[in-house]
């Protein structure tokens, strides 16, 4: 278990359970605990750990042992396995060139059979198109076509069998062996593991989902849904959050905007990651967003901006500033904003390549649901014209599409989302 760190509602548990009873052999999860990853903080071990502690209670449930190895996967997961003398390993998917590698080393020292099974997606990424795709108006129709097929509901996840003897993780013993930031401190608003995030779907499906299309673009409203983060760390199904979205008696417009979202927009960031290897650099964006980037490198910039500045959110713009300390304060910001946040990276930054690098660590550094495929794309089509076309030429942006303060006025009370969080600047430095 690597990136859908879940009992219910997961397809490559479901396929190990299977192969169990099938060849009659008792079934163990792992799950390789590096002590980095991707600059992951302090708060995102913490999010992450307790919900795999939920994990195991459940698991001890269906009589099924949990094990958390420490350290390299590539080291671990191999020598772990011959210790066992195990018959098959099964691995949910990710995109994600380090887990990619992981995969490879592994399956190369092990003799035994290596499943990988996509858990995370509703279409599974390789079957919902064979190459990169230009943009959601290309994507939707090949994978809208495979929905009835995939889009199903779960079967039940049965007591094991052919049971091992549960045992216990030490968990108070496990941030020792960690190297992360401890500055970025753990959150108490948003409660991590698979209760929690049911909890949250059903609380959006009962209060929120009823004006989503209307409001989402708001980010004074409460109009989203705030599953990025269990999606992120695999503490709920997108299949299964499709499935009730779609059985809920709202509105056709606001579960046809919710469904775009979950299913088309989040699957074409996979697909990004999956057939571009260059998906968390500037070299990985359109050609034609590289050559226009490029002819404005040296354009005036009114302002200019260091990482530190970035991060502390000491810019001249207090909506701006307002969006990063959300960032900080929450570890995540309003999808909306998140556009504006990149987008003004862009401007205030010496170089297009500089924006992106910043804007990347930013986001893996702070947002709950950083390291993601989701916010790889995102930087992608913010500040290098990613599933967008060419607009109208400008300073700094060539053609890339613009956004300014002005434009976020004229949709909600700009001033209302900035004096939400300017007192938290004090609070923070």
């Amino acid at each position: 278990m690597s990136r859908d760190q879940r009992v219910s509602h997961n397809w490559a548990l479901l396929f190990a359970q299977r192969k169990s009873e099938t060849l009659q052999q008792p079934l163990i999860v792992i799950f390789a605990l590096t002590p980095s990853f991707l600059g992951a903080a302090l708060r995102h071990y913490d999010y992450m750990l307790k919900g795999l502690q939920e994990v195991e209670i459940n698991l001890q449930h269906l009589n099924i042992p949990f094990f958390l190895l420490h350290g390299d996967p590539e080291k671990e997961i191999p020598a772990f396995l011959q210790t066992l003398n195990a018959g098959l390993l099964v691995t949910d998917y990710s995109p994600l060139k380090i887990c990619r590698k992981w995969k490879t080393t592994i399956s190369s020292k092990i003799k035994i059979p290596l499943y990988e099974i996509d858990a995370h997606n509703i279409v599974p990424c390789w079957l919902a198109s064979g190459k990169q795709e230009f943009s959601a108006r290309t994507f939707r129709p090949k994978i809208s076509i495979l929905l009835s097929e995939f889009l199903t509901t779960f079967p039940d996840l049965k007591q094991l069998s052919y049971p091992l003897p549960t045992r216990s993780v030490e968990w108070n013993n496990v941030s020792q062996k960690l190297n992360t930031d401890p500055t970025v401190q753990p959150l108490s608003w948003l409660k991590p593991g698979e209760k929690a995030a049911d909890a949250c779907l059903e609380t959006f499906l009962h209060n929120q989902l009823s004006f989503y299309a209307e409001k989402r673009n708001n980010p004074n409203a409460a109009a989203i849904s705030n599953l990025s983060p269990y999606l992120h760390f695999g503490h709920i199904s997108a299949q299964y959050i499709a499935t009730k979205i779609q059985n809920s008696d709202t509105g056709e417009a606001d579960k046809k905007a919710f469904l775009e979202e979950l299913i088309v927009r989040r699957e074409l960031s996979e697909n990004y990651c999956n057939f571009n290897d260059q998906y968390d650099s500037f070299d990985g964006i359109p050609a034609w967003a590289k050559e226009t980037l490029a002819c404005h490198t040296s354009d005036h910039r009114e302002y200019q901006y260091s990482y530190e500045k970035f991060a502390k959110a000491e810019t001249h713009d207090q909506l701006w500033n307002a969006a990063q300390l959300e960032l900080l304060t929450t570890g995540k910001i309003h999808g909306y904003m998140r556009m504006y946040w990149a987008k003004k990276i862009l401007e205030w930054s010496e170089t297009p390549r500089k924006a992106f690098e910043t804007a990347i660590t930013l986001n893996d550094h702070y947002a709950l649901d950083g390291r993601d495929p989701n916010g790889y794309t995102g930087v992608a089509w913010a500040i290098g014209g990613l599933h967008d076309r060419p607009w109208f030429e400008r300073s700094v942006y060539g053609k890339i599409r613009y956004m300014n303060a002005s434009g976020c006025a004229r949709k909600f009370d700009v001033n209302s989302y900035i004096a939400r969080y300017s007192q938290q600047k004090l609070e923070l430095f």
